[in-house]
């Protein structure tokens, strides 16, 4: 049976998978980072999710999940100040707010989610659809999520939905122009680069949507 709402140890379990996942993609973020960056998006993704994972078993599952979300942005952003840890941290601090009160997390609620984040980080990254950043697959994520949910999706068929369409995005990067940060000192050699801020974002609900298929 797979898993039709995320509860708070759920959540835990997720961001312990999260840290899993970004401590094997750390030598290939850097790769990616390093061909327009300033290659420090592995370290800075694993190390903040790994700081993220331990709090949140530290403060446990009877914190709820709007806490335990609060928890890991705050973690993030003290742990890696750098603009993707920070715009990491910011989404979770937002999506933390949308989920409040909610004791588990169903499509709809899981939508709610991913718009949030996604508010947050255009926000704070002063960045828009088309930039090549992460927010050009943070926004596919919560418009089909909510799609999806509206449609009456179970959780673990609209997640996987949204992954794809989120690979899909992540492709379409490539053919884009960095308008933001160190990349777009590079512009033109930015295109047929996926964006590694993207390449993030696609990992995060590509992961979330395995765990909840698995669970």
């Amino acid at each position: 049976m797979t898993l039709q709402t995320l509860n708070a140890a759920d959540l835990i379990d997720l961001f312990k998978s999260w840290k899993g996942l970004f401590a094997e993609q750390r030598e290939f973020l850097i790769a990616l980072d390093g061909k327009v960056g300033d290659s420090d998006l592995g370290i800075t993704m694993s190390k903040s999710f790994a700081a993220a994972a331990e709090a949140l078993e530290a403060e446990g599952e009877a914190a709820g999940i709007a806490k335990l979300l609060r928890t890991a942005g705050a973690t993030m952003a003290r742990t890696a100040p750098s603009t993707m840890g920070t715009l990491t941290a910011t989404g979770f601090l937002r999506a933390s707010k949308a989920v409040e009160g909610k004791e588990t997390l169903n499509a709809a609620d899981m939508a709610a989610f991913w718009r949030a984040y996604r508010d947050g980080v255009a926000e704070r990254g002063k960045a828009k659809v088309g930039d090549k950043t992460l927010l050009d697959v943070l926004d596919p994520i919560a418009v089909r999520l909510e799609a999806e949910a509206s449609g009456g999706a179970a959780l673990s068929d609209a997640l996987n939905v949204t992954a794809d369409v989120a690979e899909q995005a992540l492709e379409g990067t490539k053919s884009m122009l960095a308008q933001h940060g160190k990349a777009a000192a590079f512009q033109e050699k930015t295109v047929g680069l996926q964006d590694a801020g993207a390449t993030v974002g696609a990992f995060l609900i590509r992961r979330m949507a395995d765990f909840v298929a698995g669970r």
